[in-house]
């Protein structure tokens, strides 16, 4: 598979779109609410404490082992520490992130007029990671992107999604590789398949693990991402997207010629 850098990232831009909501801390702040109760007989101020709910306990436990782990930009973490996010990650449940199957977006079937949008809302970021959720329409597709000098685990919350997802046969030195190169490169077919909710949760690297990956929504979507370091332009992690080009289909233009 032979892959073009940059071949979707008009169309990638138009396509997804932002709805940050960034909480500098995974809690909610008891906030007291003062009321004026009017009478005939008399005027008194009133105080009720507003009662939020909790975070869910393994949503804590996320954003805990998050802190912990993820030591910025050029680190990995080691198996040890992956192998502990992705089983919090694996117990995760739609509902521990505030979303239903009975809400109107997944209900939603059929053709959808234009070019259905993809959205994101960042549930927390900082220099070391981010959780982020992607909310992704029947038939909308995120085109194959990269994540330069990125570890990032996907955890499908709802839905059903076809990913496909590629690795360089000569990876390059990420410190260099920020900027894509204009020719052809190979890579090789890392996942082609369809996952249904609840799945196990897939976990990409710098170099390995299908880092070039595009999804596809068979059905409506929700997906977490927890993204170690996340995306920074300023930091050279710009997100590069691709056009794959198969190698026979390529054989086969190149006999038409």
């Amino acid at each position: 598979m032979m892959m073009d850098a940059g071949g979707c990232v008009e169309q990638g831009k138009n396509i997804i779109t932002a709805a940050k909501h960034v909480n500098k801390r995974v809690r909610y702040a008891n906030k007291t609410i003062k009321k004026n109760n009017r009478s005939s007989s008399s005027c008194k101020k009133m105080r009720r404490e507003a009662v939020f709910p909790r975070v869910p306990e393994v949503l804590q436990q996320l954003f805990v082992s998050c802190r912990e782990i993820f030591k910025g930009p050029g680190t990995v973490p080691p198996a040890s520490d992956v192998n502990k996010l992705r089983s919090i990650l694996d117990k995760m449940k739609a509902e521990d992130v505030g979303l239903s199957k009975n809400l109107h977006f997944f209900k939603a079937r059929g053709a959808v007029k234009g070019t259905p949008r993809v959205t994101c809302t960042t549930i927390y970021q900082c220099d070391e990671f981010s959780l982020c959720i992607f909310f992704i329409p029947e038939a909308a597709v995120i085109p194959l992107h990269n994540h330069p000098g990125m570890t990032v685990f996907s955890k499908l919350l709802l839905g059903t999604m076809h990913i496909k997802s590629y690795d360089w046969v000569d990876p390059i030195d990420t410190k260099n590789d920020t900027t894509p190169s204009p020719q052809l490169r190979l890579a090789r077919l890392k996942a082609n398949s369809a996952y249904t909710a609840p799945c196990d949760t897939s976990v990409l690297y710098p170099t390995t693990g299908g880092n070039i990956h595009e999804f596809t929504a068979v059905t409506p979507c929700a997906v977490l991402d927890v993204m170690g370091p996340p995306y920074s332009k300023d930091e050279g992690r710009d997100c590069s997207y691709y056009k794959d080009f198969p190698i026979g289909i390529m054989k086969m233009e190149e006999q038409e010629e």
